[in-house]
């Protein structure tokens, strides 16, 4: 048919490569990558995603595979608030990101730019509009548009850096999903549109994105012009979770991506059964055109397994934790809400962190991603000053536990209360570290030589720390603390999986 694209399953391709036909398991960015926004630019990927108040945020990946990430840039380095849903795109020769600042108050959106995706992007400029969830798309006569959240829109100036007065109106009323469905809501919310051959196709999330495990959802609808009729796809949705026993709940929140070959892959988040506190995580998987013109996923697709790759890939490509010891903040490492570069020094796999206050509220850790169900993290600690210093796990200022020390003895928080651990055999500056976290249950160990370990007598369950009972859409990240008078060195850092 004219104008109409067919694409064949991604899966089915799997019996007609050759043996060593590569592939992929989900997630493709496990731990807290929500809300993912991609785009493709040649054979070159770009995705970004919430930061929620994680700062630097709106960390740039960059890959040529769309199975191996790297981290390049850092487009947000100024706390404005709660960050949610970004969009990624590219107009001409510049990138735009667009994205909403939800809480502490009210909620705005903004948009910076830059020229290259390694940066350096713009201060955010306020779009002086309400409403979440922008997405940048430009209609069949060129002009440029933001669609947000319920269905709305609004024309942008032809730079895409300002809202046209006036201009904000309702042209979608989403999907109705069957009345007996378990979600969280209609939250008609995440919009993502794409023009394909002779359709616009529209992307949205519904159902809410956390609560019960069946709770989100990606539907579609299209128009053969950027003004609408919307018309809604009678395959919807096109990702659901459908029962609480499946691997990965309240799937949705998804954006289309087509190869340099002209095969299709949604990719969107998820959370984990049973791993609720590593956040919503990255998934990806193949989708097809049907003969009327309407994306599905594949039927063979299994996403619990093993997927084929959409594009040949270097299963060579080094370890994601790689280049955790050099603390590059922005790009692996951030802080929780407030971010002072002048806190930080960093040199031969060494951080000294200043202290920014008397507890760990007033002087946040440095955190990174380890999306794991298991792991260890080491390093040796010197203290300088009257401070104390450790190994945190971090969900909010409210709730967090940790191993830490000052000079006269050890340290633990447990609920983000400071407990004591014991005294040192004698006043030390200086001690090794490790925190453990096995699927929720975390211990600790500490050494006075780096070479003789002890066990901490304490344990804690952390299962609990997560959106559905703790609010603020955050997760459970690993990193380091100092708070006090004066600051910490943290080096020999060491992340090891169980």
């Amino acid at each position: 048919m004219k104008g109409k694209i067919r694409i064949i399953c991604l899966a089915a391709l799997t019996l007609s490569l050759s043996a060593t036909a590569q592939t992929y398991r989900n997630p493709i960015l496990g731990g807290d990558y929500p809300d993912p926004t991609i785009v493709r630019d040649g054979e070159d990927y770009y995705m970004t995603h919430s930061a929620f108040d994680y700062q630097p945020g709106l960390t740039v990946f960059h890959s040529r595979d769309l199975v191996h990430w790297e981290p390049i840039s850092c487009a947000l380095n100024t706390y404005l608030g709660s960050i949610w849903a970004p969009d990624i795109s590219k107009y001409g020769d510049k990138y735009y990101i667009y994205f909403t600042v939800a809480l502490p108050r009210g909620r705005k959106n903004y948009v910076t730019w830059a020229e290259s995706p390694y940066g350096p992007w713009s201060d955010p400029i306020d779009l002086h509009i309400a409403n979440i969830d922008p997405c940048h798309a430009v209609g069949e006569n060129g002009t440029r548009w933001l669609f947000l959240s319920n269905g709305k829109r609004a024309r942008l100036t032809d730079d895409g850096l300002a809202i046209v007065p006036g201009t904000e109106e309702t042209v979608y009323a989403g999907w109705r999903y069957p009345s007996d469905w378990i979600t969280e809501g209609f939250c008609l919310e995440g919009p993502k549109l794409r023009k394909i051959g002779e359709y616009y196709y529209y992307l949205n999330a519904e159902g809410g994105t956390a609560g019960p495990p069946t709770s989100h959802m990606i539907t579609v609808a299209r128009s053969r012009s950027i003004n609408g009729p919307w018309e809604n796809s009678p395959y919807n949705p096109l990702v659901h979770t459908y029962r609480n026993s499946d691997r990965w709940w309240s799937k949705g929140h998804g954006s289309l991506i087509d190869t340099p070959d002209g095969r299709w892959m949604v990719v969107y988040h998820s959370y984990e059964n049973g791993f609720y506190n590593l956040g919503r995580q990255t998934l990806m998987e193949p989708v097809e055109m049907t003969p009327d013109g309407w994306f599905k996923t594949c039927d063979e697709t299994d996403i619990e397994h093993e997927i084929a790759a959409p594009l040949p890939f270097d299963t060579t490509v080094g370890d994601r934790y790689a280049h955790l010891d050099e603390f590059r903040v922005g790009l692996e490492w951030k802080f929780y809400k407030n971010y002072d570069p002048s806190r930080v020094s960093v040199g031969d796999k060494t951080v000294t962190i200043r202290s920014t206050g008397n507890d760990m509220v007033a002087s946040p850790p440095m955190l990174f991603v380890a999306g794991q169900h298991a792991y260890e993290v080491e390093v040796r600690v010197t203290l300088e000053g009257d401070v104390k210093a450790g190994i945190a796990l971090y969900y909010n200022g409210g709730f967090f536990m940790s191993t830490g020390f000052d000079r006269m003895r050890r340290i633990r928080h447990r609920m983000g209360q400071e407990r004591g651990s014991g005294a040192h055999p004698n006043p030390t500056e200086t001690l090794w570290l490790r925190i453990r976290n096995d699927r929720h249950v975390v211990t600790g160990e500490y050494s006075y030589d780096g070479t003789t370990w002890q066990r901490e007598t304490w344990g804690m369950d952390i299962s609990g720390y997560h959106h559905n009972t703790l609010y603020d859409f955050q997760s459970v990240l690993p990193g380091l603390f100092v708070y006090g008078d004066g600051a910490a060195r943290f080096d020999s850092f060491k992340f090891t999986l169980l």
